[in-house]
């Protein structure tokens, strides 16, 4: 099996705290979405540098 880049650890790390922070608010709008989680940045690993347009 295949190794995932940090990046996809910190993404799922951040995604699960949105989510848990979801679910400690949805008593009080159910309504709310996650939205605006994007990779900016990073360095290193087997595909090199990446930085995202401005």
């Amino acid at each position: 099996m295949g190794q995932t880049g940090v990046e996809m650890e910190a993404l799922t790390a951040v995604q699960v705290a949105l989510l848990t922070i979801y679910d400690m608010c949805k008593a009080v709008d159910r309504g709310m979405t996650i939205n605006g989680v994007t990779l900016l940045e990073k360095h290193g690993g087997k595909s090199g540098s990446f930085v995202a347009n401005a």
